[in-house]
């Protein structure tokens, strides 16, 4: 039998790693299925309202019935391997990155990390990209801007690092509440009150777009990276509770759009 690698008094053979091979991927396999079968219990409900209203309120037949069933499968196998690589990858690594910078010590890369995080996570995000690109389309027939490629891209793009810029500065904020312990409560009570002042300030075509970039910003990468962020740094600091202070990063994330664009609309 041949040895594959000895340390100190241990023997570790070839068919032992073996079996610790088959051991792992019996245990991947099985949090997989538990994945797929909670994927499949929260789609349930979307699958029976679709079907109710399909065969028994418009009392029609369901269209490309092959075509929807493997479209359903692949959104089971999308979810199921999406929340799998967020339990295994997205909030370990959020929460070590916490942990490291907790001992390390140094508040400047801490929030240097924090506004990269939110700046990074945000500009990227395709919902955003969307919102921006139909929001210079409608500004353009509007009169606010020239109806030309450049002017839209232009007013597209500022609009995109302007909200990436804002949640850059919310997890910064949020970062120095965790860090500083104050109440949560406050600060999102004021954030609001802020908003709704904007609101009677900013022209009326950008208050809309305003509110719902709060929404769009907080895509499916950035919500488990900032709540690991949070949840970790809680956990990492003497005195703060990681249910108490660890949450709330995603609250000001999509409250500091709502000022930033305002302010964008008020000043172009």
């Amino acid at each position: 039998m041949r040895i594959y690698a000895v340390k100190e008094r241990y023997v570790v053979t070839v068919e032992t790693i073996y079996r610790l091979k088959g051991a792992l991927l019996s245990n991947v396999f099985v949090a997989l299925g538990r994945s797929m079968a909670g994927s499949l219990r929260d789609l349930l409900p979307i699958v029976v309202v679709i079907g109710f209203f399909q065969v028994v309120v418009l009392q029609q037949s369901v269209p490309d019935l092959f075509g929807l069933l493997t479209g359903l499968l692949c959104v089971v196998a999308g979810l199921t391997f999406f929340i799998y690589g967020l339990e295994m990858g997205l909030f370990p690594i959020g929460e070590v990155l916490a942990h490291s910078f907790a001992r390390k010590g140094s508040l400047f890369w801490l929030l240097i990390f924090s506004f990269s995080l939110g700046f990074g996570t945000t500009v990227a995000e395709p919902a955003l990209i969307a919102v921006a690109a139909e929001a210079a389309s409608v500004a353009a027939e509007g009169g606010m801007i020239d109806a030309t490629e450049e002017a839209m891209k232009s007013y597209a793009s500022g609009l995109r690092y302007t909200v990436a810029v804002s949640v850059g500065l919310a997890i910064v904020i949020g970062v120095i509440r965790i860090l500083k312990g104050w109440p949560i409560h406050y600060m999102i009570a004021i954030g609001y009150v802020l908003v709704v002042v904007m609101t009677g300030f900013a022209p009326q075509e950008i208050i809309g777009i305003a509110y719902d970039s709060g929404g769009v910003t907080t895509s499916t990468i950035t919500v488990p990276l900032v709540t690991a962020l949070g949840v970790g740094l809680a956990s990492s600091i003497e005195g703060r509770n990681p249910m108490i202070d660890g949450f709330g990063l995603i609250a000001f994330a999509s409250l500091t759009p709502m000022i930033f664009v305002m302010a964008y609309g008020m000043v172009i």
